[in-house]
């Protein structure tokens, strides 16, 4: 989960979504210890302000924004989908969110998110409701996360586990977590420690990941843009056969500069 992180933050960090996070996405080679963030066909550059197809993203992955057709997205639903993938690891429940629809899905998160939250959130951003969720929605209160817990999930539960989880889930995509302020939280204290302990055990500066990054994004060259695209130097995470924006983008908030 923290090296995936990592590669988001990277590429929110030099303006590009990648709209089509789930498993089947990313590749791990145990052998060597390397992740890999693959796929990037539905990939976008970011440009605040912009609207953007919402018909990005698998389904059972897709943010609440897709669901009820905001189209002014931006990073957040890259977090959404992580969020999404997180559920279902630690609850052992794939998916976690499995409407049979895109309609269903948006009841699906509302059975558990609750539906006061999302009237809020459909009224900040004046967002119409499509008529035909009047009469399926309904009316849920917000479900706690221990709630799903159990005797065979239990052991991969903790409480920084489910407040890392709702920081995630957040109807309000500007209420979620960045990729750079969730390499931060608690849950990845233990992993921070190890690497670190790993690091010095290598007599190598505190600090230095245990894993390079220096494969973690495959295929940004496909990005779909018209913006010319060249090859990127001395960066931390992409590979030098793999193109970046030759211009610079807005990044995330939060994100390295």
């Amino acid at each position: 989960m923290c090296e995936i992180l990592k590669a988001l933050d990277y590429c929110h960090s030099m303006g590009i979504m990648h709209r089509d996070v789930k498993p089947h996405n990313v590749m791990i080679d145990h052998e060597h210890r390397k992740l890999r963030l693959i796929d990037w066909g539905l990939a976008e550059f970011y440009h605040p302000g912009q609207e953007y197809n919402v018909r990005v993203a698998s389904r059972y992955f897709k943010g609440p924004e897709l669901l009820v057709d905001y189209q002014m997205y931006d990073y957040s639903l890259d977090m959404w989908s992580l969020g999404c993938m997180l559920a279902s690891m630690i609850f052992r429940k794939e998916p976690f969110f499995h409407g049979h629809d895109n309609y269903d899905q948006l009841v699906r998160i509302a059975k558990v998110l609750g539906t006061e939250d999302l009237y809020d959130y459909i009224d900040k951003y004046n967002i119409e409701l499509e008529p035909r969720f009047n009469d399926i929605l309904g009316r849920h209160s917000r479900k706690r996360w221990e709630r799903f817990v159990h005797s065979e999930n239990q052991h991969l539960v903790s409480p920084e586990a489910l407040d890392f989880l709702d920081k995630l889930l957040r109807y309000d995509h500007q209420a979620r977590l960045t990729a750079h302020e969730a390499m931060d939280h608690p849950y990845f204290f233990p992993i921070v420690k190890d690497q670190s302990r790993v690091a010095g055990s290598a007599n190598l500066p505190s600090g230095n990941p245990a894993v390079s990054t220096a494969s973690m994004i495959t295929g940004i060259s496909a990005l779909p843009a018209s913006t010319a695209l060249g090859p990127l130097t001395g960066s931390p995470v992409l590979s030098a056969a793999t193109n970046a924006l030759s211009t610079p983008l807005p990044a995330a908030a939060g994100a390295p500069q």
